[in-house]
């Protein structure tokens, strides 16, 4: 894998949050994004499918006001995307998907509620 490739990739992520509202970036708060290659064994749906992205923490609406918490995390897997598709302006439209429903999960919004949001796809 070349640098220049994985720079592209993190390009993509990086405009994916650059473009969410500010009333939705100004409130995220104690959370790392990470671009991994590929899910890890544990982290690996069960069913064997593709992971594209995944949360890891507690969603804003699960915290009480004082404790301290360590950073959610948020990976976004660059090996399933690419696999996705070859095409960069599809490509960056499944990073901005996975990006969003994952930071939905930071604020508490469930996959089944996505889903009735229109917005269940990228998982």
């Amino acid at each position: 894998m070349s640098d220049l490739k994985r720079a592209r990739f993190a390009r993509l992520v990086r405009r994916a949050l650059d473009d969410l509202p500010p009333r939705f970036r100004d409130r995220m708060r104690n959370i790392e994004i990470v671009i991994d290659d590929e899910p890890s064994e544990e982290q690996r749906p069960k069913d064997g499918g593709e992971l594209l992205g995944l949360y890891e923490g507690v969603p804003l609406t699960g915290r009480a006001s004082m404790e301290p918490y360590v950073p959610d995390r948020i990976s976004i897997f660059r090996g399933p995307i690419e696999r996705m598709s070859s095409s960069p302006r599809t490509q960056a439209a499944i990073v901005r998907d996975t990006v969003v429903h994952e930071i939905a999960h930071h604020f508490g919004i469930s996959d089944d509620r996505l889903r009735e949001l229109g917005r269940g796809d990228a998982e």
